[in-house]
């Protein structure tokens, strides 16, 4: 991908039809911590541990609004549930529940996400601009950041060493 915002992306596309397509980048973290967030919020956290866990960049699009995504375990004010084993929330209690250290316990902090406009994603797919994939909640939620890549290109059979951005002649 050329685009520089979408470089060594993985994203999760929670919807795709004919009005286009949205999902979230799961593996770019931001300089910001939970913590952070939570004293925007002026919300006090109960674990010192989770406090530090890093922001993600979910995507340019609204990158100032918080999502969380997570297990379907449970259910917020504004939580969505998709196909594939995952549930987005938007609302300040899925953050006060993370604070308290209650559920969701397996779930990623994000600002942001990603859209594409009617066609636009699939003629990027027609380029090659994307490898695709069926996703996979368990990397998704317990993958280590740096290891999301390889498990992925792990489901296609694809070696990212052997993976060049360009074809042609030397």
């Amino acid at each position: 991908m050329q685009d520089s915002r979408f470089e060594q992306s993985l994203i999760y596309i929670l919807e795709h039809d004919a009005d286009g397509a949205w999902g979230v980048v799961i593996n770019q973290t931001l300089d910001m911590t939970l913590r952070e967030v939570f004293e925007q919020l002026d919300i006090s956290p109960v674990d010192d541990v989770l406090a530090v866990e890093a922001v993600r960049s979910g995507g340019p699009v609204d990158a100032q609004h918080g999502l969380v995504l997570h297990r379907p375990k449970v259910s917020f004010e504004s939580t969505r549930h998709f196909d594939g084993g995952v549930s987005l929330s938007s609302s300040r209690d899925v953050l006060e529940a993370l604070a308290a250290g209650e559920e969701p316990e397996e779930h990623l902090v994000l600002l942001g996400h990603a859209g594409w406009g009617p066609g636009q994603l699939e003629d990027e797919i027609t380029d090659n601009a994307w490898l695709t994939c069926e996703a996979n909640a368990d990397i998704i939620f317990t993958t280590p950041i740096s290891q999301m890549r390889t498990a992925v290109a792990g489901l296609l059979g694809v070696d990212l060493n052997m993976v060049v951005g360009q074809s042609g002649h030397a």
